[in-house]
C-alpha cells in the first residue's frame, strides 16, 4: 500500500463538501437532522470507497432493531469516524473534542448536525455537553464515544476516561462496544497521507446494560469501565 497525499485531500474535500450546505442552511434555519443524515451516509460511503478499505464485520447481528445505542469504541485514526458511520448507520452523533468545533467551515457543520462539543478540561462544560448527549439518546439517535479520548499512536488501548461512563449511568441505554482495527493502517494517528486497500475489521460486541452497576456508585463505574474495556480490548 502506497501513501497519498492526494488521497487525504481528496477526503477532506468530501468533508468540505458536506460541511459547506450544512452551514449554509443552519444559517438560513433550514437545517434537518433529516438531510444531515442523508449526507453522512454519503460522505461515509464515498470515503470508504476511495480508501478502497476492505472492510468486514462481524457482529451486526447484536444490535437489536429499534433499539438505541451509546456506542463505544476504540480510536485508532481518522477513519475510525467515516467507517463508524458506514457501518452502525448515519442516525450517529459523535463526541467530539472542542477545538474541532472551532475549525472554519467544518466546526460550523458538526455543531449544526448536532456533534456534541466536549472541552474536558472545563468540568461543568463537560457535563453540560454530555447532558445533551443525555437528549440525543432519549430521541432516538446513537451517540458515539471514544472512552480513550484521543488516537492510540500504537494500537493499543489507552486508559479510559470516565465521562462516557457518567453518560452511560445517566441515560440508563445499552452501551455497545465496538472495535476497530486495521484503520490505522489507512492513516495513523497524527499522520497526512492515507493508504488504500487495508484491510479494516470491525467487531460489534453485545451490549452491556449500565443499570446494574450504576447502583454501586464509584466502583460499579469502575466495573462497567473494565467490562467495556475488555470486550473491546478482545478484538484488537
Amino acid at each position: 500500500m502506497s501513501a497519498s497525499l492526494a488521497l487525504s485531500l481528496h477526503n477532506v474535500y468530501e468533508t468540505l463538501a458536506i460541511s459547506f450546505p450544512t452551514v449554509l442552511e443552519a444559517l438560513g434555519g433550514r437545517v434537518t437532522k433529516e438531510v444531515c443524515d442523508d449526507r453522512l451516509e454519503s460522505w461515509a460511503r464515498l470515503v470508504v470507497e476511495h480508501a478502497a478499505i476492505d472492510l468486514d464485520v462481524s457482529g451486526g447481528e447484536r444490535r437489536k432493531p429499534g433499539e438505541t445505542y451509546l456506542v463505544m469504541s476504540n480510536h485508532q485514526s481518522l477513519y475510525d469516524i467515516p467507517v463508524l458511520f458506514h457501518v452502525i448507520g448515519s442516525n450517529l452523533r459523535m463526541v467530539a473534542k472542542k477545538e474541532l468545533f472551532g475549525l472554519p467551515v467544518f466546526g460550523g457543520a458538526l455543531a449544526a448536525a448536532g456533534f456534541i462539543r466536549i472541552d474536558r478540561r472545563d468540568r461543568s462544560s463537560a457535563f453540560e455537553s454530555l447532558r445533551h448527549g443525555h437528549a440525543l439518546l432519549t430521541k432516538g439517535t446513537h451517540v458515539w464515544i471514544a472512552p480513550e479520548g484521543t488516537r492510540s499512536h500504537t494500537g493499543k488501548l489507552l486508559p479510559f476516561k470516565k465521562g462516557a461512563f457518567y453518560l452511560a449511568f445517566d441515560a440508563g441505554m445499552p452501551i455497545l462496544p465496538v472495535t476497530l482495527s486495521g484503520t490505522q493502517d489507512v492513516l495513523p494517528a497524527h499522520g497526512l497521507r492515507s493508504r488504500t486497500g487495508a484491510k479494516v475489521r470491525v467487531t460489534i460486541h453485545d451490549p452491556i446494560d449500565p443499570r446494574p452497576f450504576s447502583s454501586r456508585g464509584k466502583e460499579g463505574r469502575q466495573e462497567l469501565m473494565d467490562r467495556v474495556r475488555r470486550e473491546i480490548e478482545s478484538a484488537l
